[in-house]
């Protein structure tokens, strides 16, 4: 009889039964496999503002793979442009070409995305990194992990996402550049996360992973951090994203990353 009811139960179950939760401006675009997805995404005024945008994101474009698709086509057509050197990483990255954007020529492509974490990046490393064929590419990331931003998640996850995106880099042909973590003490949208000694923790794993897998490593820490850990004074208006002066400290850092992982191909 207990075996009947559990196999009812199992059988009532079915998939048709099970209904995804709701989000925001679910019931609106294209789903499953089409081949222009990008095209229903919605504005975060459609969506209803900041807050059920982001729900209807996380559910739908988990990757933000819409974000640099456009743009990512522009270098394949009409003939191809092979960017030197792909920047992928979070809000730094993105604030990076803003903030400095002669840096970003001779092509260096900046595929930053404020806000996203080491699963994300990985989400979409094939489009926005291996897919545009560059000779190497720079990977700063886990500063959002640290935040929290899609959630809880050991370190040893957030170091295994850096680890998977060097070795798919390394597995076609592209030079890996490993950036450490810039410093901070706080973040202003977290203000109970105490991040220094875990960014000290990543670093310090970056810095032996990529020893021991001869990528080069660009300790941007290093060279910006006061002793307790802080961004320097003037590196960064919000204590986390570098103003124009702290990318000036960054810049010749990276080139001689670029050169060094560049001649090693």
């Amino acid at each position: 009889m207990l075996a009947s009811l559990i196999l009812s139960a199992a059988l009532a179950a079915t998939p048709q039964a099970i209904a995804p939760p709701a989000t925001p401006h679910a019931g609106q675009g294209a789903v499953g496999v089409v081949d222009h997805p990008c095209q229903s995404e919605p504005s975060m005024k459609q969506a209803g503002g900041w807050g059920p945008w982001h729900t209807w994101l996380y559910a739908h474009d988990y990757g933000q793979l819409c974000y640099y698709r456009a743009q990512n086509a522009k270098l394949g057509s009409p003939s191809p442009a092979h960017p030197r050197v792909v920047f992928m990483g979070d809000s730094i990255t993105e604030v990076w070409k803003q903030r400095d954007p002669g840096f970003f020529t001779d092509g260096r492509i900046d595929r930053g995305i404020s806000g996203q974490t080491t699963p994300q990046m990985l989400v979409r490393f094939r489009q926005d990194v291996i897919d545009l064929h560059p000779a190497a590419v720079h990977i700063m990331a886990g500063t959002n992990d640290i935040a929290g931003n899609t959630g809880a998640s050991t370190l040893q996850t957030v170091e295994g996402h850096i680890a998977s995106m060097a070795e798919l880099a390394h597995a076609h042909g592209i030079a890996v550049i490993l950036a450490s973590v810039p410093p901070t003490t706080h973040f202003g949208w977290q203000p109970k996360v105490k991040p220094a000694p875990v960014i000290a923790r990543l670093n310090r794993w970056i810095a032996a992973y990529a020893a021991r897998h001869h990528y080069v490593y660009v300790d941007y820490h290093r060279a910006m951090s006061t002793p307790s850990g802080a961004m320097k004074p003037g590196y960064a208006a919000d204590g986390v994203h570098p103003t124009a002066k702290g990318f000036s400290v960054m810049d010749p850092l990276t080139l001689k990353a670029i050169a060094k992982a560049l001649h090693s191909r």
